[in-house]
This record gives C-alpha cells, sequence and structure tokens, in this order.
C-alpha cells in the first residue's frame, strides 16, 4: 500500500504537496535500506517510484529525490564535491535501463531531465570516454564492409548471352553464370571471401538485432525515432537481402539482381545512421526521418492515386498507336513508370514531333501538369517546411536524446572487458557497494557581489528617477518653460547615483 502512494505522488501535479507526502510516508518505512525499501519496489509495469519519475517528466520530483541520494563528499571554498548515487540510473546490467526508459517515452518533458544533475554529467563520461570512440570505429567498420559487398556486386560472375534476341527491345547482352562456372578464376576466390565477409556480417547483423526486437516488442523498437526505428528496420532487411542473394546464388537461380540491388540500396541508406555521433549531422537526421515516416507516407497516398489515375489514361490514350514513335506508354507497367517520372517533373513531356499525336493526349498532359507540378508539389514542400520548422525548435534535444540511446544500445552490446561501469564503488567511501558518481560544484561568490552592486546601483537610480518625476510634475502648465532646469536635474541625479555607486564599490573592495 505505501508504495502504491507513492507511486501516485510521482503522478501528482502539485509537486511541493507531493514532495512532502512524499517524506512522510518514507518515514513510517521500516525498511528503509536494502531490498525491502518502499523505493526499490516496481509496479506491474516493473517501474519504481524513481523510474516513474523519469518517464513521466516529473523533473520536481527527480530533482527531490536525488537530493536525498548525494552525499558532500567535502567542500573547500567555492568548491563542492558530491557524490550522487547511481542506483537505477546507470544503465550498467539493469534489464530496463532509466536512461533507455526516459529517451524511448514519448513525453518531452521526460527528456528535460537529461539536462539535469547527475544525467548529465554520466551520459558526458560514458560518451566521451567509451562511446564516441567505440562509434566512430563502427563506423568505420561499416563504410569498410559496404565497400567490400560494392565491389562483389560490380564484378558479380557474368557472361555474355548465348542466345537470340526475340525482340526488337531486347538489350541484354551478359547473363549470370551458373554456380560451377562462378568459381574458377585467382579473381572469382578474391571475390569469394569478400563474399563471405558479407554474408558473415550479415548473420552478425541479425544475431544482434533479433534479441533487442524480443527484449523490447517490435512495436516499440521499430516504432521509436531516438532508438533508430527506421535504421534497425533497414539494416535487418538488407541482411535478408544477402541472405536471399546468398540462396540464389547456391541454386544457381536467376534474377539475383533484384535482392541484390534492394540491398545496396539500403546498406549505404543506413550510413545514415552513424550520423547522429556527430553533432553537426544528428539533427539533419531526424528531420529526415520526420519528414519520410510522417510527411512524405501521406503524401505518397496521394500521388498513387494521381499517378494510377493518369498513367491509366496515359496507357488507353496510345494504346492504338505504334510504339516504336513514342515507346514511353508502350505498356501498362512502363506508363506507371513514366507518370512517375512526369510527375517528380524528373523528365518532360514525351512527344515526338514527326507522327500526329492522339488530341486527348494534349488534354490529359495539361491537366497532369497543373494537378502534380503546381498543386501536389507545392504541397508536399509546405508541409516539409512546417516539419522543419517544428523539429528545428527541438532538434538539439532530440539529438542529445540519440546520443543517450546510442550510448545505452553500445554499453549493452559490447563485451564487459571493453566497457568497464562508470562511477566509483562505495566501498573506498565507507557507503556500501553501491556506485556513485563525483560531480565537482563551483560556485563563484563574485556573482553574487556583483548582483548585489547591480541592485544598488538599480535601487539609487530609481530613487533619483521617481524624485526627479514628482518635482517636474508638480506644474504642469509651465512644463514646456522648465525643459532646461529638467535636464540639468537629470544630469546631476545621474551623476550622484553613480557617485554613490562607486562609493559602495570602494567600501565593499
Amino acid at each position: 500500500l505505501g508504495n502504491t502512494v507513492l507511486h501516485i505522488l510521482v503522478l501528482q501535479p502539485n509537486k511541493t504537496f507531493a514532495c512532502h507526502m512524499y517524506s512522510l510516508i518514507l518515514s513510517y518505512d521500516r525498511n528503509k535500506e536494502g531490498a525491502g525499501s518502499l523505493e526499490l519496489i516496481a509496479n506491474k509495469e516493473g517501474l519504481t517510484p524513481f523510474k516513474l519519475a523519469g518517464v513521466e517528466g516529473n523533473t520536481v520530483m527527480f530533482q527531490y529525490l536525488m537530493q536525498k541520494r548525494k552525499h558532500n563528499l567535502w567542500s573547500l571554498g567555492p568548491l563542492t564535491t558530491v557524490l550522487y548515487d547511481l542506483t537505477e540510473i546507470d544503465s550498467w546490467a539493469e534489464d530496463q535501463s532509466f536512461l533507455e526508459l526516459i529517451v524511448s517515452t514519448k513525453k518531452r518533458e521526460a527528456r528535460q531531465i537529461l539536462d539535469l544533475t547527475p544525467v548529465k554529467e554520466l551520459v558526458n563520461l560514458k560518451w566521451n570516454m567509451y562511446g564516441r570512440p567505440y562509434f566512430c570505429f563502427l563506423a568505420l567498420f561499416y563504410i569498410l564492409y559496404m565497400v567490400c559487398f560494392t565491389m562483389c556486386c560490380v564484378y558479380r560472375p557474368l557472361k555474355p548471352r548465348a542466345g537470340n534476341r526475340t525482340s526488337s527491345r531486347d538489350n541484354t547482352i551478359y547473363v549470370q553464370k551458373m554456380l560451377q562456372e562462378s568459381y574458377i578464376t585467382y579473381e572469382d576466390e578474391l571475390r569469394l571471401v569478400g563474399e563471405l565477409i558479407t554474408v558473415i556480417g550479415a548473420v552478425v547483423i541479425l544475431i544482434l538485432e533479433i534479441p533487442d526486437i524480443l527484449r523490447v516488442g517490435a512495436a516499440k523498437y521499430f516504432g521509436q525515432t531516438i532508438l533508430g526505428g527506421p535504421f534497425h528496420i533497414i539494416v535487418i532487411t538488407y541482411a535478408c537481402m544477402i541472405l536471399v542473394t546468398m540462396v540464389m546464388r547456391l541454386t544457381s537461380t536467376n534474377g539475383e539482381v533484384v535482392p541484390m540491388s534492394f540491398a545496396l540500396v539500403l546498406g549505404w541508406c543506413n550510413v545514415m545512421y552513424f550520423a547522429r555521433g556527430f553533432q553537426m549531422l544528428g539533427p539533419f537526421t531526424i528531420m529526415i526521418q520526420k519528414m519520410i515516416f510522417g510527411d512524405l507516407m501521406r503524401f505518397c497516398w496521394l500521388m498513387a492515386v494521381v499517378i494510377l489515375g493518369f498513367a491509366s489514361a496515359f496507357y488507353i490514350i496510345f494504346q492504338t498507336e505504334n510504339p516504336e514513335n513514342l515507346g514511353q506508354f508502350y505498356n501498362y507497367p512502363m506508363s506507371l513508370f513514366t507518370t512517375f517520372e512526369l510527375f517528380l517533373t524528373i523528365i518532360d513531356g514525351p512527344a515526338n514531333y514527326d507522327v500526329d499525336l492522339p488530341f486527348m493526349y494534349s488534354v490529359v498532359y495539361f491537366a497532369f501538369a497543373i494537378i502534380a507540378a503546381l498543386l501536389m508539389l507545392n504541397l508536399l514542400i509546405a508541409m516539409m517546411g512546417d516539419t522543419h520548422w517544428r523539429v528545428a525548435h527541438e532538434r538539439d534535444e532530440l539529438w542529445r536524446a540519440q546520443v543517450v540511446a546510442t550510448t545505452v544500445m553500445l554499453e549493452r552490446k559490447l563485451p564487459r572487458c571493453l566497457w568497464p561501469r562508470s562511477g566509483i564503488c562505495g566501498r573506498d567511501y565507507g557507503l556500501g557497494d553501491r556506485w556513485y558518481l563525483r560531480v565537482e560544484d563551483r560556485v563563484d561568490p563574485n556573482k553574487h557581489k556583483i548582483m548585489r552592486y547591480t541592485e544598488a546601483f538599480k535601487a539609487q537610480d530609481r530613487d533619483h528617477y521617481d524624485k526627479g518625476l514628482e518635482k517636474l510634475e508638480i506644474n504642469k502648465d509651465i512644463l514646456h518653460k522648465k525643459e532646461p532646469s529638467a535636464l540639468s536635474s537629470s544630469h546631476s541625479i545621474s551623476r550622484t547615483s553613480s557617485h554613490r555607486g562607486w562609493e559602495i564599490l570602494r567600501r565593499n573592495t
């Protein structure tokens, strides 16, 4: 019951009342230390009161709980050293990490906790010492891996076509080799080494990704932009395309160019995932994800309807014409592709002035140009501009959340020998087996003196200014006659206040 009340207090809108009641209930807790403490009992979702405050974005309750957990180590003048308890904060050996909960929640207020002490210091320590070097090394390794895969695709086994062409539009001159013919020469053996590296990399990707999907859940794992959801879909699809290409190569099945081309596009697009490690490029990847999975997905439905309708009309118009004179619409799939290019203004309207074109082609193309080029493309630009404006206000905040998510991901997947635990063990200071983070806080006393000087100047100026206004408003009828005297009095007031301010500075010095 006491633990349930603590969870309810975390959700209360009145923060001051919640903090006082929280302390009152804990004062009656018999097991204030150890596993039996009310603060360490989780609810049905696996959240303790401390984690719940972070997920809900309750910064007041979070700071209150952190003040209870800190220990002042020593203080010398303006310098103070504080030990913060990292229990439930550090993601080390945690099934449900506090940092991962913050970056995966949909509430924007929760991400403000990443700027509070000691979370900010802990994340900076992990990212600067281990996260950034490992992430840059991983990015370099992935780029080299993609170069290897690309070279294997460029030099894939092909042989000249033996059969005769059955159509004048057939332009194929090379075909895929059989498995027995693919690995004969020394160059083929070099390509085989690169292909083995590519397949091993695809298997490693699946081994690393599948456990996280089972642990977090597919909806949350792929749906969170900060956690890299779209890029997880891309890299898993890429690995599946590599395995499909391998099976088609081993069985000598024609058509391996289809999964191979998909894998090339997806693999190189996944390089944008590593831009989150750099502050200059990270926010732009967030905008790209928001635009693709927000504006562009909605716009594609409208674009598909327009393209389907006009492509059908173009195909019907040119169905009775000779395809050799105007081959852009010679069959229905080609009509769809040509209409898509026209929609994006990649090509101009196809025309052959040596032959007579149907009259309806001009009418339909005129309507298509108005709807597609003038209306819908400008609508897409306006939608993306609005998304850019909204994301620009929080892009730095989202980038910091991405850094936290990347740090937690690396800490979870790398071996413990490569990522030691952050912080200081409490046994060194007689605080038990818990781990603490040492934070040094410097309080500059000159700031308080400057504030006192500023307030003194403001008070003196304000008093003399009020007195000057009272003197100037005694007789409004003759105000224009007393303007020179008023100016002289204002100058004397400013000199007097300045003189008194400097006297205060001299005395304090």
